[in-house]
């Protein structure tokens, strides 16, 4: 008995009405179909109750997948598949009955003409020849039960797809919102892999991101990469396809030679299945690539597809927010380190050593700190380098001239303030404590502030709280505090004119700044330095050279402004003088106006003992600018060491005095 065969007539998908003989099955077959919203389990039960209606002793699913013959479900003995005879069925797209010894098998296709790949089996016992005329009745009602058994399995595989298609995209949902939360970019891709790899049973997952300017893809994770991260030109494999087109692709096992196996070579990985679907950022522009790898089970879907586009939907928006920010992080940083090179701390004499070693002790710490020192000798500079050498130099540095604020003022500038607060605040205003939270508060004259702020800085700094004037919300601040004065801090409590316990606080770790007249040498470098950067401004070609008598000169002033007023004295040489040498008279005017009159010299004394001090005194400070070198002490003075030490003893100035350090 040959090979028998039935067409199958193609029923519309909607408003499908069964043949009048198989009505009552097929009723019963769709009614099934209602109950049931998973396939595996519809199959389970179906199978068992339609196979007696065709005398079957064994019934199953199965599909073609890659050139080999899977079984979805069965029910009954399990039998070896006549596999030349339902590769046949699936050709013609027709029912077929076929005897193969004492087995009679018989198949249709899910399908008309066998699109799906799937095929109805089942298999009866043996027949004798004058039974052909009734295996072809069964093979008739076959083909008229398939489409039924078709519809059926539609309903089931749709119900399932569509409660698959929910509890992912519940899935997505919450893990979108941890992506949001999410503000680095390494665990941000490693996260989206995950998820990925998980909600489509894949073995591995990587997002690329295109770097336009380079035409590069990079791929991250990447494991079995150095740095876990792999780049590939932008036109290359599946992901160059995906980026170049917008277009999803996928790849099946039957695909292989699609495949870049470039990757796989580096990666140490076979590739066999691959699902990749584009980046779309909020400009609607492509900015990048979703691929998941290798399926577990079979090959990628439809409903995989679904789900990673809407995966990559939700991820594009966190990825484009971190990576603006890791942008933004990086153009900080890059100002940091330009602002931190223009904070130097210029100087080689012992006091600015020491003062250096100290500072580096002390920045990287939480402690407060408090800086002394005359105006002009660059407090702000300092508290700016103890800012840059800190944890905190990504953050804000914020400086508060507290003599500039009356009270009323100074708290509304420190604290902030509400909306209505007082007459001209028409919108609420952050204060500096929180503008400054994270990074360094700089208190300048903190010895100016009036006894009633003093008492509400204190209680912020206990507390690192502040509550806006006008307000009622505490709100939380960390900023370091660094305060500043050239008041003597210790005279002032005593005198009851500075808080005691504000003092303490403020008082962890003290830095005295040198006056510039005890620096010696660094009064040189210093000045060398701000020339050369007032020229580059002034766009002068040559920095102008200081003669050995200008030089001389600059170390004798006692420079009464400090660092401030040098600074000042080097603009307006490179702005006004046009030589390439600066002679001790184009220093004239730096002894007006006011010649230093901090030597304390009275007026109530004879001329002759009056030049004695002066000259005693010119000669000691002299000797400390030098830090006690007799030599440069004597060319500063314009005479010989020998002559040095006869005018000192004619003056009965004590050996010792020649001696002492700079500091």
């Amino acid at each position: 008995m040959g090979t028998q065969w039935i067409e199958i007539e193609t029923p519309e998908a909607e408003g499908y009405q069964p043949q009048e003989s198989v009505a009552p099955a097929a009723a019963s077959l769709l009614w099934m179909a209602s109950q049931h919203e998973d396939p595996t389990h519809y199959l389970s039960d179906l199978l068992p109750a339609l196979a007696p209606a065709f005398a079957a002793d064994y019934a199953a699913l199965a599909a073609a997948r890659a050139g080999q013959w899977e079984i979805g479900s069965y029910c009954g003995r399990t039998k070896p598949l006549p596999r030349d005879f339902l590769g046949e069925v699936l050709d013609r797209g027709a029912v077929g009955s076929w005897v193969d010894g004492d087995q009679i098998w018989l198949a249709g296709p899910l399908e008309p003409r066998g699109t799906s790949g799937e095929l109805f089996v089942l298999s009866q016992g043996h027949l004798v020849a004058s039974q052909s005329e009734i295996l072809r009745e069964t093979a008739e009602q076959l083909a008229a039960i398939l489409p039924a058994f078709r519809r059926g399995l539609e309903i089931v595989r749709e119900k399932s797809s569509k409660r698959l298609q929910v509890r992912r995209l519940e899935k997505i949902l919450e893990i979108a919102a941890q992506w949001n939360q999410t503000r680095e970019m390494e665990p941000l891709l490693i996260q989206m892999a995950e998820a990925a790899t998980e909600l489509l049973d894949a073995d591995r997952a990587s997002i690329f991101l295109w770097d336009r300017s380079s035409k590069t893809l990079v791929g991250r994770p990447a494991l079995g990469v150095e740095g876990n991260e792999l780049r590939i030109p932008d036109d290359a494999g599946i992901v160059g396809q995906v980026v170049q087109t917008g277009e999803t692709r996928r790849v099946d096992e039957a695909e292989q030679s699609e495949i870049n196996r470039k990757v796989d070579q580096k990666l140490g990985y076979e590739t066999r299945t691959i699902l990749c679907v584009p980046l779309i950022g909020s400009d609607a522009q492509i900015f990048g690539a979703f691929e998941v790898i290798n399926k577990l089970q079979g090959n990628f879907d439809k409903q995989d597809e679904i789900t990673l586009k809407d995966l990559a939907a939700h991820a594009a928006v966190p990825l484009e927010n971190t990576q603006e920010r890791q942008d933004l992080l990086e153009t900080r940083r890059q100002m940091t380190e330009e602002a931190a090179q223009r904070v130097q701390l210029i100087g080689n004499s012992p006091a600015i050593e020491g003062l250096r070693a100290k500072i580096s002790r002390v920045a990287d710490s939480e402690l407060a700190v408090l800086v002394l020192g005359e105006n002009g000798t660059g407090k702000e500079v300092v508290s700016q380098l103890i800012h840059y050498l800190s944890q905190r130099r990504d953050h804000p540095f914020v400086a508060v001239n507290c003599a500039a604020l009356t009270e009323t003022l100074l708290e509304s500038e420190l604290f902030g303030h509400e909306k209505g607060a007082f007459t001209d605040a028409h919108e609420s205003r952050a204060g500096k404590f929180e503008l400054a939270s994270g990074g360094t508060l700089f208190l300048d004259e903190i010895g100016d502030m009036s006894l009633g702020g003093q008492a509400k800085l204190l209680r912020v700094l206990e507390d690192k709280t502040v509550v806006r004037v006008g307000g009622s919300q505490p709100i939380h601040t960390d900023t370091r505090v660094v305060a500043a004065t050239n008041q003597n801090l210790a005279d002032m409590v005593r005198n009851k004119k500075f808080r005691q316990d504000l003092y303490y606080r403020l008082n962890v770790v003290t830095l005295d700044l040198p006056p510039l007249r005890d620096r010696g040498e660094d009064i040189m470098l210093l000045a060398e330095h701000f020339l050369q950067d007032f020229c580059k401004k002034a766009r002068r070609r040559k920095v102008p050279k200081f003669t050995s008598e200008a030089k001389r000169r600059m170390l004798a002033h006692a420079w009464p402004g400090n660092v401030r007023e040098l600074r000042n004295l080097m603009e307006r040489l490179a702005y006004l003088t046009t030589e390439d040498r600066i002679e001790s008279e184009d220093l004239a005017f730096i002894l007006s106006p006011g010649r230093d009159d901090s030597m304390g010299i009275v007026v109530d004394q004879p001329l002759a003992v009056a030049t004695e001090e002066f000259q005693a005194e010119y000669i000691r400070r002299a000797i400390k600018r030098v830090g006690g070198n007799m030599s440069e002490a004597a060319k500063l003075l314009g005479l010989h060491r020998s002559n040095l030490y006869r005018k000192m003893r004619q003056l009965e100035m004590a050996p010792e005095e020649g001696s002492t350090s700079s500091l």
